[in-house]
């Protein structure tokens, strides 16, 4: 089963930005070289294959199409195509996929049967299919289906090592890209498809530069590997040269031309704004911003909030943006934002908190705005180190064993074979993108994460080798990044690196002055994970694990390769002794963790899923505390030891053998953070920080304890070191404020420690008609949730909702144990009548269940807090959101605990503001285009009850409003939904 449709795809749109021009040419050429090159033996019996299927689930769904073609050439010279009669009806929205009806497979073959067919066809030959392991799994399923063949070719994988600059690698898109076949969602439409794509993606892989397909060839050659034969015919008939990744790097760098932007801080003289009518003008019906649409329909709102934005950047002042979905803020912030940008020679920066929004940034937005303004656009996004490709991560790993060990117990059903086969196309992606991408993003790159280990593949901010690093600067792809984005109009990057680049004084992003944090609602959260100091029992285990000792790891390599040098006793000396520090510190940490498990005993009541304590006053005070500051100082003063060891030790190591020199480097660097992080933690607190213990289960000794550190006081910090070197920064979300309230958004990002006349508050209402589109249901006689009678009555009303709305509700909770209650007494009511409903399980994976969710129209969903924002479901496909209990924080939070210490009205300031702008998220889930209707239904009683319940109320964005008993809550809607049905 292929992807999506892609309409009016050319290739130059499916090239990724910033692709050097030689790869350009290339590609712009690939079809008809593709045409003129015979690939012998890789063109002569194979088949390619497709199918069709009732859905996406291994378990649940069925065969509905089989469809292959024997290639011969580049010629089809014989086909195979059946129907497969399912047991089940075909679901609806399968129908409309792929057009294929109860009609077409009511006489079909079984599928033993259609299989059977398919087995003789392909005769044991080798079989293509774009994305393998889905049609090779249904047919594998069926009796006789393991016959087929033994040999698959994944040519999704296979394009993405082929094909690298390619933004996408649907099937669809390439086929519509490069003039081949057209994908229908009709298997032999498919397969025609990929017959011709077959030999572009060979020329791609002939392409690559000298060396590299023989060094793929020979990659770990006792791993299975369904790619090598394939790269090791094809490097025939390259020349002997050896493939030099850093001749390469320079070679494709050497096109990019790179001119760094001023920093807005160092010009002399004022900064230009655009003027209040050029932006009127720009978003006027016959603008920029209206040729990039179709149709174009003029929105105050959005020319509100661009002007907003012109104004602080003309004034230097900064803004927090309350603007309603369907503003369009995007554009809004981003016009004005180019244009200041290019009349300054500055970049510009954009925050975002979700890969979502940075990739429509990326991929739609700026691309359009690109294309709409006179001098275009140059823009960049920049991540963090964990993801991009490290040349030096790379290069050790095709050099040494596969780290099947990693992996392994956390796969299982995975054999060693398949998941060594995953690691060597996952490094074969990393060094063909690299060969190609000046900046890289591993990201795009499609690679099975949970088979292979980020550390294959890149490394971190403190891993970094930097100067000691054989690739560093020129080669680097890190370093490519920076230089690239230093020298654009716009640089989109998250929450998470803007942050880290505050704590690190600047050293991370250029150097940029004027910034747009969109999704602000999420900044100070983001901020205190970011900020935060964790002394985590698993992190230290496995990072002693990596350096190792005599006997194995870091340090054991470094053994190894010193001994074999002459000269090196010395060395070994040093390292001997760095061991035996390194070891005496990984006994006195393992002391510290078995001290911290104690702390079980403070812990009041049983816990679910762990336990999180409060590090008071009275804890420290404890005898469980003093043992652990005992073993805190002991483990100091052992990792300072060891870290200077191991320190003496590698500026040796390195002048026998550099690599020797910085595996250590690398593998050690975190004894010095863990030192310090402990001194923080158990030996000289700050007062800026609320401290916590995070415990596992009690009967778990050496489990996953946690010691964390976070700052209580996010503004402050943002105020002082963050806001005075920003000349404007624009926070702006569909939920800042609470009513007509900023009070709480101001103190959070800093904006109340500055003088009135540095910022400003703007609420924007939303372009959409959440009047008409969307009520609010307050159950108002619900019991309140601490009455034992809460949930029974929760799952009566929820019956009535979901009955009502004939499924397609999101039913959002905050506490696992009572959802979980919930759903075991109300699924099986529900699937008497014929409605689905899952549940958000321990370990399910969110985005398989948003997709899940989205494909089938009536399916409800019970969920917990990674679905309160950001989760996008447009249509019918959502109907109705309930949110059972007000998202207050717990009040055995640590930070709720010692913010009630230390400030008065705590919970009004803090966790009330906070539950309203969880439910604003929550109530955004419904509306997401002007066609959207829905119903947002409350099942807390305190809204009702309690005084602080007009809070919630006021801020909803729908002003109908409606408080009802809960006998009558189904009827209700019965009614709403049936005077709001599309026709």
């Amino acid at each position: 089963m292929s992807g999506t449709d892609d309409t009016s795809v050319t290739l130059e749109s499916l090239l990724l930005p910033n692709t050097p021009p030689s790869i350009r040419k290339n590609y712009l050429t690939l079809a008809q070289r593709a045409q003129e090159k015979d690939f012998g033996p890789l063109e002569e019996d194979l088949v390619v294959l497709d199918t069709e299927t009732t859905g996406l689930s291994f378990k649940n769904c069925e065969l509905l199409e089989i469809a292959c073609a024997r290639l011969s050439g580049k010629k089809v010279v014989d086909r195979y195509h059946t129907f497969v009669r399912p047991k089940g009806l075909i679901p609806p929205e399968i129908v409309a996929l792929t057009g294929i009806h109860q009609s077409d497979v009511a006489d079909a073959p079984s599928p033993a049967d259609a299989v059977a067919g398919l087995a003789e066809f392909v005769g044991g030959d080798l079989v293509l299919a774009h994305n393998a392991t889905f049609d090779r799994t249904f047919v594998e399923s069926v009796p006789g289906g393991s016959s087929v063949s033994d040999n698959w070719i994944d040519t999704l994988a296979l394009s993405r090592i082929a094909l690298p600059s390619l933004s996408t690698h649907r099937l669809s898109a390439m086929a519509q890209a490069f003039g081949c076949d057209s994908v229908t969602h009709r298997a032999m439409d498919d397969v025609d498809a990929l017959s011709g794509m077959w030999p572009i993606i060979l020329c791609g892989l002939a392409d690559m530069p000298k060396g590299l397909l023989a060094f793929f060839a020979d990659l770990h050659p006792d791993a299975t590997w369904a790619y090598r034969p394939i790269f090791s015919y094809l490097s025939g008939t390259d020349d002997a040269t050896a493939f030099n990744l850093k001749q390469v790097r320079r070679n494709l760098l050497s096109e990019v031309t790179v001119e760094d932007r001023a920093d807005a801080k160092e010009i002399d003289g004022p900064l230009t704004a655009p003027s209040e009518a050029e932006i009127k003008a720009d978003f006027a019906p016959d603008g920029p911003i209206a040729a990039m649409y179709g149709s174009y329909e003029a929105r105050p709102e959005q020319l509100a909030m661009a002007e907003e934005v012109r104004s602080a950047l003309a004034t230097s002042t900064h803004r927090a943006i309350e603007a309603g979905t369907g503003v369009g803020k995007s554009l809004a912030y981003l016009l004005p934002e180019i244009l200041f940008a290019q009349r300054n020679n500055v970049t510009i920066g954009v925050a975002t908190k979700t890969n979502a929004l940075t990739d429509q940034l990326m991929a739609h937005e700026l691309p359009a705005l690109d294309q709409a303004l006179p001098e275009g656009v140059s823009f960049h996004a920049l991540k963090g180190y964990e993801h991009y490709p490290c040349l030096h991560r790379m290069q050790r790993s095709a050099e040494e064993d596969l780290p099947l060990d990693m992996v392994l117990d956390t796969n299982p059903g995975r054999t060693a074979t398949g998941i060594a086969s995953d690691m060597l196309t996952a490094l074969a992606v990393a060094y063909a993108s690299v060969a190609q991408s000046p900046e890289g993003d591993l990201d795009a790159l499609g690679i099975r994460w949970r088979c292979v280990p980020r550390s294959m593949l890149t490394t971190t901010s403190n891993e970094c080798l930097r100067t000691r690093c054989p690739f560093f600067p020129q080669e680097c792809v890190v370093y490519a990044a920076r230089r690239l984005a230093a020298s654009g109009d716009v640089v989109v990057t998250n929450h998470s690196l803007l942050l880290r680049d505050v704590a690190s004084e600047g050293r991370i992003l250029p150097p940029i002055r004027h910034w747009v944090i969109d999704e602000a609602h999420a900044f100070e959260s983001e901020a205190r994970r970011q900020w935060a100091v964790e002394v985590s029992s698993d992190d230290t285990r496995a990072a002693f694990e990596l350096l190792g000792g005599a006997k194995s790891g870091a340090i054991h390599n470094a053994m190894i390769k010193v001994a074999a040098q002459p000269g090196s006793t010395l060395a070994l000396g040093l390292i001997t002794k760095a061991s035996a520090a390194v070891q005496r510190a990984s006994v006195v940490t393992s002391e510290l963790f078995a001290a911290i498990h104690d702390l079980h005993h403070l812990v009041k009541g049983s816990a679910y899923e762990g336990s999180t304590l409060w590090i008071d006053e009275k804890v420290r005070a404890s005898k469980e505390w003093q043992a652990i500051a005992a073993a805190a100082k002991d483990a100091h003063e052992r990792l300072d030891q060891a870290g200077k060891a191991l320190s003496e030790a590698q500026t040796t190591v390195s002048l026998t053998s550099a690599q020797a020199g910085n595996e250590l480097g690398e593998s050690g660097r975190f004894l010095k953070d863990l030192s310090e992080s402990i001194r923080l933690i158990c030996l000289e607190p700050d007062p800026a920080y609320v401290y916590s213990a995070q415990l596992q289960s009690r009967k778990r000794q050496g489990s996953s304890e946690k010691l964390v550190a976070e700052k209580i006081d996010i503004g402050q910090d943002l105020s002082k070191n963050w806001l005075p070197d920003t000349m404007s920064a624009v926070f702006t979300s569909a939920t800042i404020a609470v009513g007509k309230s900023f009070a709480h958004f101001n103190h959070a990002v800093g904006f109340d420690r500055l003088p009135e006349s540095a910022y400003r508050d703007v609420q924007l209402s939303s372009s959409f008609d959440y009047d008409s589109n969307m009520a609010v249901v307050v159950a108002k006689d619900l019991p309140q949730p601490s009455n034992p009678g809460y949930l029974p009555a929760l799952e009566d009303v929820l019956f009535d909702i979901h009955k009502a709305m004939d499924g397609s509700v999101l039913t959002l909770f905050t506490n696992r144990r009572e959802m979980e209650k919930v759903f075991e007494g109300l699924q099986p009511r529900l699937a008497e009548i014929g409605l689905d409903l899952v549940c958000q399980e321990k370990r399910s994976s969110p985005r398989q269940l948003r997709e899940r969710f989205i494909s089938e129209k009536s399916l409800s969903l019970f969920a917990l807090k990674s679905f309160w924002e950001g989760f996008d479901a447009a249509g019918d496909t959502l109907r109705c959101v309930v949110v059972p209990k007000l998202p207050f924080a717990s009040p055995q939070d640590p930070l709720v605990q010692e913010r009630e210490v230390r400030e008065q009205r705590a919970w009004w300031r803090y966790q009330l503001p906070e539950a309203v702008l969880a439910v604003k998220q929550a109530a955004g889930r419904l509306i997401r285009t002007s066609t959207d209707t829905g119903v947002l239904v409350l099942c807390d009683s305190r809204l009702v009850q309690k005084r602080y319940g007009r809070d919630f109320i006021n801020s909803m964005p729908s002003k109908t409003r409606t408080q009802l008993e809960c006998e009558h809550i189904g009827r209700y809607l019965e009614m709403w939904r049936s005077s709001h049905e599309k026709q």
